[in-house]
């Protein structure tokens, strides 16, 4: 990790050096807050739903999760089971979606949060928290750090893969994607801003 990235990290670990891991999520601060347009928040049936999501780097490379039905790129993580904290939940997901070896969680990042159309759970809005950490893996073990991966079904399907990619890369790639596919996943508006808050504080 260059010196930068590692200051940063350090920096980050002494803000939240008095708050133990699993009691921040009420005090993790807010990157920013989207409501999609289609959703009414005083009519809403709304479902809450907390997620974690890993920020692993190398230098300007960072591991990325591109999904093909949606041809963008998105942060490893996803949603935290009942009674799991997040950091356990963070990095059964980072395991689960890159095969990430030897995963050690450095410090918060940032809360994103979003209200969006959402139809399960007797739900027709989600409201989710993305909470976002900085991790480190051992590069070192694996194919850069990988081992083998345990997608789910769904995610097969629609062709997620890992990859580490440049992040001005993935940042040019989400934007292009945003401007021109009517098609695009919900998530990009998301990840794009994530990976532009990563490059403005911490690279």
């Amino acid at each position: 990790m260059p010196l930068l990235q590692f200051l940063i990290c350090i920096w980050h670990i002494f803000v939240y050096a008095a708050t133990p891991f699993r009691q921040m999520a009420t005090t993790m601060r807010l990157l920013r807050t989207t409501q999609d347009p289609a959703v009414n928040l005083q009519t809403a049936r709304v479902f809450y739903r907390r997620a974690a999501r890993a920020i692993v780097l190398s230098g300007e490379d960072i591991l990325l999760l591109y999904t093909q039905k949606y041809r963008d790129y998105s942060l490893p993580g996803g949603g935290i089971d009942d009674g799991e904290s997040l950091e356990d939940g963070l990095i059964r997901e980072l395991q689960e979606e890159t095969g990430a070896l030897d995963i050690q969680v450095l410090a918060p990042f940032g809360r994103y949060e979003e209200f969006r159309p959402w139809y399960r759970e007797g739900a027709n809005v989600v409201h989710m928290e993305s909470f976002c950490y900085v991790c480190r893996i051992d590069t070192a073990l694996g194919e850069r750090g990988l081992g083998e991966t345990r997608l789910e079904a769904h995610e097969i399907k629609n062709g997620m893969r890992p990859e580490w990619l440049n992040i001005h890369q993935a940042i040019a790639h989400n934007e292009d994607i945003q401007r021109n596919h009517p098609h695009k996943g919900q998530s990009i508006e998301r990840e794009t801003f994530l990976l532009k808050q990563i490059v403005l504080e911490i690279l």
